[in-house]
């Protein structure tokens, strides 16, 4: 503490200070007036007197002061809006009703607020066909839900240094030291700088899924962009994801790095980069460091024969809205049981079912950690869940380091401000809303999807916040 000094004039000018009493001091302390001496006979008995009758009114001021404050009314600390049963339950008709319209075949919607089940129902059916019908724990393909873990993988290993997010991606892909970029006039001309990991965070790299068409010829020629589905998938392909990798630096990409967001295959990349970082396959390191102690167990890239009935079946929607049975193949019901199991698509691969990717939403909404299990710290959640680039396309909204953000009241429906979410080709969507302490999920398989599912289902939650 600072000691504050006073004029030498100042102090030659008091008069001598009488003595005061240790008893008189003593009792001032301990809270308690002190005795006055009803004749006074000399200066210093004077001020005695005066220094007792000073400190008794300051005492008695203090214990008026106190008994004031004592009478205000206690304001409480704000809590969280809470959800109303009743009109949360305006989710059953609204979800029943797309199964009796034909819409969807069926649905799984789960709600957590401040991590305990609110809400939680299996609608219709995972195979209409076969009437089989859905689950709570049926497992759905999440398709781009699985960038979010491997996002998290990456983080991870930048906590650990084994990473950084300004590294070139040359450094663990020598492939991608020299890349291309093809103009609006067709001709391709060498990338201004290289791409670093956080440009392929935010998708910024200027890297699509090959399927636009001044490029979607010479991916198709590398088996990528149409030859691989809608663009994303690679299930199929009988190679570990990096060499798939590999030849995607050979082509051309429709924007320099760090100038606009594109979305595509930039978290595939990335898969292949957390591999070389940690020395382990990406379904290794997921499963070791993220799944395996979130106790998520039904999440994987390839499924089980034996558990093959889980699966739900992917429909898709026709020119009448109506959901129908998808093809057998890379456009419909995958190779997620019966194909090479070697690619470990970081971009899209993964299978989950809803229980589980709640519990990692959850961890990633209480700062990184679940249950005694800590993935990130606090400040790598901030990164992944704060606006880390201006490219952006969409008014009320940003982009962090693996999600999409609510930045405005109305920036995207009912969100609260600084809720996050993502979802998958699929028709699988999510919504995390620290605001509220919500993680909101709603798996189908649909492929592709015509229905507002998406948008309706997080607007009834919302309506329920009282």
């Amino acid at each position: 503490m600072a000691t504050t000094s006073f004029p030498r004039r100042a102090c030659r000018l008091a008069p001598p200070r009488p003595h005061i009493s240790t008893g008189a001091g003593a009792d001032c302390r301990a809270g308690r007036v002190p005795r006055v001496s009803p004749a006074p006979t000399s200066a210093s008995e004077t001020f005695d007197m005066t220094s007792r009758i000073a400190c008794a009114l300051l005492l008695a001021t203090l214990s008026l002061s106190a008994l004031a404050q004592a009478r205000q009314p206690v304001q409480s600390a704000p809590q969280a809006a809470r959800l109303d049963k009743a009109r949360l339950a305006r989710l059953d008709g609204a979800l029943q009703g797309y199964v009796d319209d034909g819409r969807i075949a069926g649905a799984v919607a789960l709600v957590l607020q401040d991590g305990k089940p609110v809400y939680q129902r299996a609608v219709g059916w995972s195979d209409k066909e076969a009437r089989r019908p859905m689950r709570e724990d049926t497992l759905f393909r999440i398709a781009s839900q699985t960038k979010a873990i491997t996002s998290t993988a990456v983080l991870m290993l930048v906590e650990e240094g084994k990473l950084t997010l300004e590294e070139k991606v040359s450094k663990k892909i020598p492939a991608f030291a020299h890349t291309t970029v093809i103009g609006e006039d067709g001709k391709t001309v060498p990338a201004k700088r290289e791409i670093t990991v956080q440009d392929l965070l935010t998708h910024t790299a200027g890297i699509s899924y090959g399927t636009d068409a001044r490029v979607a010829e010479a991916y198709r020629a590398k088996a990528l962009g149409p030859a691989a589905g809608w663009g994303w998938y690679t299930a199929d392909k009988d190679e570990d994801t990096c060499t798939s990798m590999e030849r995607l630096a050979s082509l051309p990409f429709v924007s320099q790095p760090g100038e606009k967001w594109v979305y595509g295959y930039n978290t595939d990349i990335l898969g292949c980069v957390v591999e070389r970082a940690s020395g382990m396959s990406l379904e290794a390191f997921i499963r070791t460091r993220i799944t395996g102690p979130l106790g998520m167990k039904d999440t994987q890239f390839f499924l089980d024969p034996a558990q093959r009935e889980r699966l739900a079946v992917v429909y898709a929607s026709d020119a009448d809205g109506h959901a129908v049975r998808a093809p057998d193949g890379s456009k419909g019901q995958g190779h997620y049981v019966d194909g090479p199991r070697r690619n470990f698509a970081g971009g899209a691969g993964l299978l989950s079912t809803a229980r589980d990717y709640a519990r990692f939403l959850e961890a990633l909404r209480r700062g990184g950690t679940l249950d005694g299990v800590r993935l990130l710290s606090p400040r790598s959640v901030q990164l992944m869940t704060h606006r880390q680039t201006d490219t952006y396309p969409v008014d009320g909204r940003g982009f962090g380091d693996g999600f999409e953000i609510t930045e405005r009241p109305g920036g995207n429906g009912l969100d609260g401000v600084g809720a996050f979410g993502w979802g998958g080709a699929y028709g699988t969507t999510y919504r995390v809303d620290p605001q509220s302490g919500l993680v909101l999920l709603l798996m189908i398989q649909q492929l592709p999807n015509a229905t507002d599912i998406g948008a309706v289902f997080p607007a009834l939650v919302y309506q329920a916040l009282d």
